[in-house]
Parts: C-alpha cells; structure tokens; sequence
C-alpha cells in the first residue's frame, strides 16, 4: 500500500472550512480540477467530472460526521492510477487556537503505473486543492 497526506493551515475557523468543504458534493465549488458533481444512490456516489477533458471519477462515501469535521471515501473508478483508495478529508481547530488545518489523506494501491507516478498524481490533486482553499478563503 502506499499513502500521500498533505495538510495545510488556514486562517480561519474550521467550522467556517467544513461549510466549504464538508458537503460530499461540494468538491467542485473548491477545486480547481473538477467541474461538477452529481450524486447517486442516495447521495453515497458522486460522480465527477473533470474539467480539460471531461474525464470521470466514481467515488463512494464511506464515512460522514458532521462533528468532527470528517468524510472518508473511496474511489469506484476513474483515470488515477490506483486502486483499493481510500481517502480521509479532515477540518480540525488549529492547536495555536488561531484558525484550522486541512488534512487530506489516502491509503491506495498504484495500478498500471510505477509507485512514483500514483502518489505524484494523488498528491498533485491534494495540493492542487488545499492552493485552491486557500485563494478562495483570501488567504
């Protein structure tokens, strides 16, 4: 197995982050690669659509607790290179007591390309989505 976690730290309160972020169908109001997001099966598939190429990820909610910020889900299908994903996305009060971090995290296995490659991709969409937060949130 392999894993990538990145976080980062933003400047205001995590509650004020979950109501961005915590929404399993909210990933494409705050990042940059996906364009939309609909729901299926009762709202525990999302289904993305990229934008560039209109490429697609199936993804399963796993996990939802509003209290302490936190969805887990795995990914039913898509272009990454990786299999048995499954991701942790956490908003937690800083322990400066000034704002919150952002933890994205996932545990994977790279399919059809080299070890190196998937975690580059995973990683590229976490960072690509924690810069993000932090333009939206005037950071």
């Amino acid at each position: 197995m392999s894993n990538v976690s990145m976080s980062t730290e933003l400047a205001v309160t995590a509650d004020q982050v979950w109501s961005v972020i915590g929404n399993f169908n909210a990933l494409a109001q705050w990042h940059p690669a996906v364009e939309s997001s609909s729901l299926e099966e009762g709202g525990t598939v999302r289904r993305l659509t990229l934008a560039g190429d209109g490429g697609e990820i199936v993804e399963r909610l796993q996990h939802h607790d509003d209290q302490s910020r936190s969805y887990t889900y795995s990914i039913l299908q898509g272009p990454i290179p990786v299999e048995d994903y499954v991701s942790t996305l956490t908003v937690r009060e800083a322990e400066s007591g000034v704002g919150c971090v952002v933890e994205w995290s996932s545990e994977f296995t790279p399919s059809g390309a080299p070890e190196s490659e998937a975690v580059a991709a995973v990683r590229g969409i976490y960072e690509a989505g924690l810069e993000n937060l932090k333009k939206m949130l005037g950071m």
